[in-house]
């Protein structure tokens, strides 16, 4: 196809070219309504003068006869520019005025008509238009005033002409205009088609351009860039899950398999095969909760966990983890508190829940202080984990506290990344995607997770936005639960 036949293809063109249609008609219209009420307004001027002087001329005909009648029309019609008079008997024979011939019938019928006529000092052949109005007198007589209508046709003309000129400049114009403006969208068009078809062809960096305008199509751009973008990441991190599965699992799933063909090949008694199959569950426990915890991130990160969002406050989430976890803290000679008040959020409660439990469990993993005497006074501080729920402003933060050895500032947004353990020994049971989870679970109800430094010891944060629906229910007590000892 042709470039002249692809930019008539256009949409903009199209459209271009149906404006441009209504638009020629309404100035048509517009200018048509111009021409009729001039040409009427003239009519009704002309009119208005002949009836004026039809009414003279029947006073002067009562008050002076014919004879007075006669001089009067005579004396007009000999100024310059004079209207026509005409005065005949009842026969029709021409007593005085400057008309020379009429149509047929016109001096029979009373009234006003329209009519050809020429003057008596007229000697060509061409025939005038003319408005009349005829009246008998007295007598039998009969009188005729009238007008030429020259005027009115010369200014009609007029009109028509630049009707015409209008019309044909704007018709050149708007076809110009649409041509102009097809090209552009075309050229934006096509510009953005040619970067589908890279983005379609795997390189999900394609952006489409976006100008400077602000317009439709720039909004329309910006919009599929965010979705791109979206779609990147999504792939980007869809890839980053595949390769973390086959490197981190790979282990694992090794480990398994050797385990169990060395107890095939070596075990004897039917304890020792207890044995082995009691670390084959154990070892298939771990690699289940790591694939639900890739389950429920992959299911934060796509969204699916808005449609089960609900008003909940977050104290009662925290009041249920450190009941969960209290247990747990005192067998690994810690203590878990919890510090929690009013705090409303909408959000996917069981996603928050866990995300809240894996912040504990890496405390309770990473938060014991090596270097303390268990004995001393400062070591029941630094032994302690601190659950705190609060709301400041229009955020909610749920917070772990504990004073162990903490993460760098400069690992901490490495540390959120799926299968990252910062325990270079890995002697500690784990996977790496606890913080991932937190992380994914903030982002998905438009928060996010922060990790700080508790001087010494780790705090890491989830910020939520706050709800609104219980705000009105809620006090705001604070709860403290008496910490055990551990």
């Amino acid at each position: 196809m042709t470039a002249f036949g692809k930019l008539i293809r256009t949409t903009a063109f199209r459209l271009t070219l149906v404006y441009l249609l209504l638009f020629a008609l309404f100035a048509a219209s517009l200018l048509g309504y111009f021409a009729w009420n001039t040409r009427r307004m003239i009519t009704e001027q002309i009119s208005t003068t002949v009836t004026a002087e039809i009414s003279e001329m029947t006073d002067i005909y009562t008050r002076g006869g014919l004879r007075w009648t006669v001089g009067a029309i005579e004396s007009r019609a000999l100024r310059p520019g004079a209207n026509l008079y005409l005065i005949t008997t009842a026969t029709g024979q021409m007593i005085a005025g400057n008309v020379g011939s009429l149509a047929p019938g016109v001096m029979g019928s009373s009234g006003w008509s329209e009519t050809f006529y020429r003057r008596l000092d007229d000697t060509s052949d061409h025939n005038h238009r003319a408005l009349v109005y005829v009246t008998q007198l007295s007598s039998g007589f009969r009188l005729l005033i009238g007008r030429d209508l020259e005027e009115r046709r010369r200014l009609i003309g007029i009109v028509a002409k630049a009707a015409q000129w209008s019309v044909l400049v704007v018709v050149v114009l708007g076809i110009g205009g649409g041509i102009f403006v097809a090209r552009r969208v075309l050229y934006r068009i096509d510009a953005m088609t040619g970067t589908t078809r890279r983005i379609m062809d795997g390189d999900l960096s394609g952006r489409l351009p976006v100008g400077r305008s602000g317009d439709e199509l720039d909004r329309l751009a910006e919009n599929l860039n965010a979705m791109l973008e979206r779609i990147e990441a999504l792939m980007t991190s869809l890839k980053e899950v595949s390769d973390n599965i086959a490197h981190d699992l790979k282990t694992p799933l090794t480990r398994l398999r050797n385990r169990a063909e060395e107890a095939l090949a070596k075990s004897r008694s039917e304890d020792e095969y207890r044995g082995a199959l009691e670390r084959t569950i154990e070892e298939s426990d771990g690699l289940i909760r790591t694939f639900n915890a890739l389950l429920m991130i992959a299911r934060a990160e796509s969204g699916q966990a808005r449609g089960d969002m609900v008003e909940f406050d977050a104290a009662d989430v925290a009041g249920g983890i450190h009941e969960l976890y209290e247990p747990l803290a005192e067998d690994n000679e810690m203590t878990l508190r919890v510090k929690a008040a009013a705090a409303p959020v909408h959000g996917n409660r069981e996603l928050i829940s866990q995300a809240l439990a894996n912040l504990v469990e890496n405390a309770i993993k990473y938060g014991k202080p090596a270097a303390v005497p268990l004995d001393t006074a400062a070591a029941a501080s630094r032994r302690e984990i601190l659950i705190e729920a609060r709301r400041e402003g229009g955020q909610v933060l749920l917070s772990v506290t504990d004073h162990g050895e903490g993460i760098p500032e400069a690992e901490r947004k490495h540390a959120v990344e799926r299968f990252v353990r910062l325990e270079a020994s890995r002697t500690l049971p784990g996977s790496g995607l606890g913080l991932s989870l937190a992380s994914a679970v903030a982002t998905l109800h438009g928060g996010e997770l922060r990790l700080g430094d508790a001087r010494p010891g780790l705090v890491a944060t989830l910020v939520l936005p706050a709800g609104t629906g219980l705000s009105a229910k809620l006090a705001a007590p604070t709860q403290d639960v008496p910490q055990k000892a551990a």
